[in-house]
């Protein structure tokens, strides 16, 4: 690693408030990173302010997150490494083709223009935003039945549900109609660059019994790098679900990611 300690930004994905990744922050500075975990733009500082004033994050779309999250690793600077996960692992993945960090790891990444399986548990994941049109300008907030299902299936219910009471947020809704809509959109927000060469490497992880994002789905994703010559490869986690970075085995995840960048010589 470099004499300074290398940025790490950390994005999260909808219905998880920022500070979800505090023990990565915890983590990653350990082990001699610089990292930090922003909201989206307009979020809350907190989980409770966050449920407060849902309307604060309505209508915030791919690019207007996409770009907020880009001016924070160019303010660190080049050597930034992006980790996000879900809609965050789209978005590293965008930043990334666009030439903004070092490398990225994209966990159980939302699906990219391009991508076609569309199961049936990730059209029952998105239905609490997807199911009515006029969520497309709202911010939406899970039920813990929703939760258990799009997040947590792969847990004790106990689990799930104190999950969902420590971390869950209004998100805006707008980022899945704008993924769901992406393979009919010519410039589609949640298009990417898969063949860019060179940049950084890339991580995409998979959590084989996720309900949100399928491990088919993560699979198919890395098949449109297929055109680029840059470092593209994948990890699946047997048997874990949504809720991986965030769940009991969340160290086996931020340890996995720590050992790759490391293996990267980032």
């Amino acid at each position: 690693m470099a004499d300074s300690p290398r940025p790490v930004v950390f994005i999260h994905g909808l219905w998880l408030h920022a500070s979800s990744w505090q023990r990565w922050v915890d983590r990653f500075q350990a082990a001699g990173y610089a990292p930090v975990a922003p909201g989206w733009p307009n979020e809350p500082s907190s989980v409770d302010a966050a449920r407060a004033t849902p309307d604060d994050v309505a209508d915030v779309g791919i690019d207007e997150a996409s770009d907020h999250f880009a001016e924070i690793a160019q303010q660190l600077g080049p050597d930034t490494v992006l980790v996000g996960h879900s809609f965050g692992g789209l978005i590293a993945e965008k930043l990334l083709g666009e030439g903004v960090g070092a490398g990225a790891v994209a966990i159980d990444p939302a699906q990219i223009k391009g991508v076609l399986p569309l199961p049936l548990a990730q059209l029952r994941a998105g239905l609490p935003a997807l199911g009515n049109p006029a969520n497309l300008h709202r911010a939406v907030s899970l039920t813990s039945s929703e939760f258990r299902f799009g997040f947590g299936n792969a847990l004790e219910p106990d689990e799930s549900d104190a999950l969902y009471e420590q971390w869950t947020i209004p998100s805006p809704a707008r980022p899945l109609f704008q993924a769901a809509a992406a393979n009919f959109v010519m410039h589609s927000p949640a298009a990417v660059d898969t063949k860019r060469s060179p940049r950084g490497p890339l991580l995409l992880m998979s959590g084989t019994a996720d309900h949100t994002v399928p491990d088919v789905v993560t699979r198919s994703t890395l098949k449109q790098y297929r055109d680029s010559m840059a470092v593209t490869e994948l990890k699946q986690f047997e048997g874990r679900g949504h809720s991986l970075t965030i769940d009991h085995g969340w160290t086996d995840v931020a340890d996995a990611v720590l050992d790759w960048l490391a293996a990267k010589g980032l």
